[in-house]
């Protein structure tokens, strides 16, 4: 058995992140980048569609979590995309990367990193 990594790169979406006024009133860029560990089965490099994981379906569920949501925290935010990723009983071991581009004035960006480990 070997191991498979999805990995899901710059995923641009928008959401209320943040706790001053005007990030409360309009939805900010994010970037969002996961990368997914599972064992792959001898169905799946059988090319069999049901032994593999659903990476469309998990992305709908961070696509979806993430502009419907407002959020204080980036750390919240990255802890909620982690959970969605690392839902598959399947999965062992989960990274995701959020960057909140233009957050400071001379950076392009601040990025915060979570990841999760099957215990």
């Amino acid at each position: 058995m070997s191991n498979a990594i999805i990995k899901i790169t710059n995923l641009r979406l928008r959401t209320y992140i943040g706790f001053n006024p005007d990030e409360r009133e309009k939805k900010q860029d994010v970037v969002i980048n996961a990368e997914i560990h599972y064992p792959t089965s001898q169905d799946c490099l059988s090319d069999n569609v049901s032994a593999a994981l659903d990476y469309k379906q998990i992305t709908k569920k961070v696509i979806q979590h993430v502009e419907e949501g407002q959020f204080l925290l980036l750390e919240k935010l990255v802890a909620d995309v982690l959970q969605i990723c690392a839902e598959p009983a399947c999965v062992t071991h989960a990274q995701v990367t959020v960057d909140k581009p233009h957050a400071l004035r001379f950076a392009d960006s601040v990025s915060l990193t979570l990841q999760y480990h099957k215990s």
